[in-house]
């Protein structure tokens, strides 16, 4: 008898769970495939002089702009403020939209009287709210958050409405038989009952914010990426301008990766 006979074998990981963890480690790898091909297009494109360096800095360029904005601060502060502005906006906006969907996705009277003005409103572009918001408001950064806000709001009102006018009644009734009431029948039962959807539209809502936040400074701050881009333009630093389009490429993602796992553990537990 062999000496180790005693001994007991690891057991083996699953096939099905080892494949489940190889996926997400693919997916990733192919979805660095496209951003990759793009930046050596990018580098080739000004290597064989298909745009000027002034139209197309290389990618080198970008990034020695990139160390000479972080060498004087410039870089940070911009994407500090420019995060926090999406964070704060992002936060209101959101809150009203679950709030308000709700309201109208659960009443008729509610949703006779606001889904109208809420589908017309959805319509008007971001750059239209900035003049009016600085002549109600003022200058400063409050005129900015509101704008985020109205961008992070309309898709989580709608995917909130939306989610909430097609649930099963008899979940309005179940919540009810156990003594749930107004608010505390929409955030115990209806709420986490829509959670899959209201995830998906805080995503949206996200995005959305980080492009109403480019429309804001690049109408007026004196900080921030959407600054960085109109300043760029303004001195002829085409570089700058590129580096503020990734970074904001890149923070867009991170936070839509953010807002991404948490909506796939709440999918998890509810399968």
């Amino acid at each position: 008898m062999s000496a180790l006979s005693g001994t007991q074998a690891p057991p083996r990981e699953p096939a099905a769970e080892g494949a489940r963890r190889r996926v997400p480690a693919a997916g990733w790898a192919l979805g660095l495939v496209v951003p990759v091909l793009l930046v050596a297009a990018w580098q080739l494109s000004s290597t064989l002089g298909v745009f000027s360096r002034y139209q197309m800095p290389p990618p080198l360029d970008v990034l020695r702009a990139a160390g000479e904005m972080w060498s004087t601060g410039a870089l940070q502060a911009n994407v500090a403020i420019s995060v926090q502005r999406v964070l704060q906006g992002f936060a209101v906006g959101a809150s009203l939209g679950v709030v308000l969907g709700g309201l109208t996705g659960l009443s008729n009277l509610a949703d006779r009287m606001l889904s109208p003005m809420f589908g017309a409103l959805r319509a008007v572009p971001s750059l239209a709210w900035v003049p009016l918001l600085g002549l109600w408001i003022g200058l400063g950064e409050t005129p900015k958050i509101v704008l985020v806000a109205i961008g992070a709001f309309f898709p989580v009102f709608t995917t909130v409405y939306s989610a909430l006018s097609h649930l099963d009644p008899s979940l309005v009734e179940v919540g009810r038989a156990y003594g749930r009431r107004g608010v505390r029948l929409f955030t115990e039962i209806l709420l986490p009952a829509t959670a899959p959807s209201l995830l998906s539209g805080l995503r949206l809502g996200l995005a959305q914010s980080w492009l109403f936040l480019v429309a804001a400074e690049i109408i007026s701050s004196s900080v921030g990426l959407g600054f960085q881009l109109t300043n760029g333009q303004f001195i002829g630093r085409t570089d700058q301008m590129l580096l503020a389009i990734v970074l904001l490429a890149v923070l867009g993602k991170l936070s839509d990766v953010v807002l991404g796992l948490v909506e796939a553990r709440v999918k998890a537990r509810r399968g």
